[in-house]
């Protein structure tokens, strides 16, 4: 094994070395992963939220037994390619060791660190993003139509696991129509490719067109309740801080495609990037969407770096800008990370609110970032709904309702019960049971929406409030369970109903 590869395999060692230490003690797992995971018992070509790459990936972990290290394992995966493809990225640009030493440095103290720890789309999005901009870069390099046949298919996959890639696409086309390149649009392989990325995501497509396309259902509630409360200060401040440690890596990246001859000719990517930020700030996008444009740009300027100091004196400062690197990302990895306990962390509260860290995607300040206190309380709620679940008859007629999918996927997750919780939010609201008639319901509320279920009491013998959910800093504080026995009506026409009504809206 030669140097640069000895190098690689320390790079990707340490990206799993290190993430074993950035989640502390007492903490579950995250809100969305939950949902995620319950995808691999209901497989299909979409779902209400996302494509169906990610159920792939959870079939694969359920079957492998669903332990929490596994779940873990695949992000973590999908970080140490990107830092791959931007190995291989730099290899392809003539970089030699210093560059390819910078650029794993500055992509593997990054903002992946944060996204990776948690399984969701986001880690394999960006990884299709890098390597889509990679058989770009090849086919600007080599000129062979086999590198945009490979591009379609990394675009097709990406967009099987996340519709955030269609920004870069949305990008990318009036970069080539500004560029020399417009007479790619003369390559029938151009069209080909499309073809055949068509092809590869038509099942999808097919899908959100036999249920009404609820990708656009999602797409303006994300807008009305989350994206509404995203300003363009926000988005730009975020832009810097998830590369702070090697912002000026991609400040000699965007240089490089107008000072340095050879990168001219990718000049290409700098205006696809230009042309995708100004979409996501028109749309006012949640800052981490972008995250996927930066991989690249590393590439570009660690090789441009390493150019300029090729020379002595210049020579000797290579080694203190990857001590840079190090020593800027230090601060992002005590403030961005849940390394600390629960309790730590909402005593650090006056710093993460001076960073802006606390302000959740209600516009609102908290105790804490979101991201942590949608990793509490869960298990605790798993316990007590077993408890209720428990002390009920009929436990075969017993469905548990939740108010949203955090609850139910945790539930689900947690549970040592024959529990398969549902609610009427999000993909769960396609996953109810008719096959038997049920008599008795566990319904899980928000603090929020909790009434007490006062209108309905008339509709059943008994109503039960079993406990709720105690855990101070969990987002689901207060969050109560409540067992209604005995129905006097047809609570599967009740649900029907409820259901046809909710997808109309």
């Amino acid at each position: 094994m030669n140097i640069k590869n000895r190098v690689l395999l320390f790079f990707v060692l340490l990206k799993f070395i290190i993430h074993y230490f950035l989640i502390a003690p007492g903490y579950d797992l995250h809100r969305d992963e939950y949902l995620h995971l319950d995808q691999a018992r209901h497989l299909a070509w979409g779902y209400e939220s996302v494509p169906p790459f990610t159920s792939w990936i959870s079939y694969i972990i359920l079957q492998l037994g669903n332990s929490v290290s596994l779940i873990k394992f695949f992000p973590v995966l999908f970080g140490a390619l990107t830092t791959v493809v931007v190995w291989k990225t730099i290899e392809l640009l003539k970089g030699s060791i210093f560059a390819l030493t910078l650029g794993a440095t500055a992509i593997t103290l990054s903002v992946l660190l944060r996204i990776n720890i948690l399984y969701q789309p986001n880690s394999f999005d960006i990884l299709c993003w890098s390597t889509f901009y990679y058989t770009i870069a090849q086919y600007i390099s080599h000129k062979k139509n086999k590198w945009l046949y490979y591009a379609s298919i990394v675009f097709a996959i990406g967009f099987l696991n996340k519709y955030n890639i269609i920004f870069l696409i949305a990008g990318i086309f009036p970069a080539l129509l500004i560029t020399s390149y417009r007479n790619w649009f003369f390559n029938r392989h151009v069209y080909g490719a499309m073809v055949l990325a068509l092809i590869i995501i038509s099942p999808n497509l097919l899908w959100q067109y036999n249920h009404d396309f609820p990708v656009i259902h999602h797409m303006k509630e994300l807008s009305e309740t989350q994206l509404v409360n995203v300003n363009p200060s926000d988005f730009f401040k975020e832009q810097l801080l998830f590369f702070l440690g090697s912002i000026y890596v991609l400040i000699a990246a965007f240089i490089s495609f107008f000072t340095y001859e050879p990168f001219k000719k990718y000049r290409l990517f700098f205006w696809t990037y230009i042309f995708t930020i100004i979409l996501f700030t028109y749309l006012k996008a949640k800052g981490y969407y972008a995250i996927g444009l930066y991989p690249v740009f590393l590439a570009f300027g660690a090789v441009y770096l390493e150019h300029i100091l090729q020379r002595k004196p210049l020579y000797y400062i290579r080694p203190v800008l990857i001590l840079i690197t190090i020593g800027l990302f230090i601060p992002f990895l005590l403030i961005a990370f849940p390394i600390h306990s629960p309790s730590v962390t909402a005593e650090r509260s006056p710093l993460y609110k001076k960073m802006g860290l606390n302000r959740w995607e209600d516009g609102k300040e908290h105790a804490m970032p979101q991201d942590f206190a949608d990793m509490l309380g869960w298990s605790e709620l798993a316990g007590k709904v077993d408890s209720a679940f428990i002390s009920v008859p009929q436990k075969e007629l017993t469905i548990v309702i939740c108010d949203n999918y955090g609850q139910a996927g945790a539930i689900n997750f947690y549970s040592k019960q024959s529990i398969r919780s549902v609610s009427f939010n999000a993909d769960y609201i396609n996953w109810f049971n008719f096959s038997k008639r049920y008599e008795n319901v566990i319904a899980v509320r928000t603090a929020d929406s909790d009434t007490g279920f006062v209108k309905e009491r008339p509709m059943f013998e008994s109503i039960i409030f079993a406990g709720r959910i105690e855990d101070s800093l969990a987002r689901e504080k207060g969050t109560s369970i409540y067992i209604l026995k005995g129905a006097k009506i047809s609570i599967n026409d009740i649900l029907k109903q409820e259901i046809q009504k909710r997808k109309r809206e």
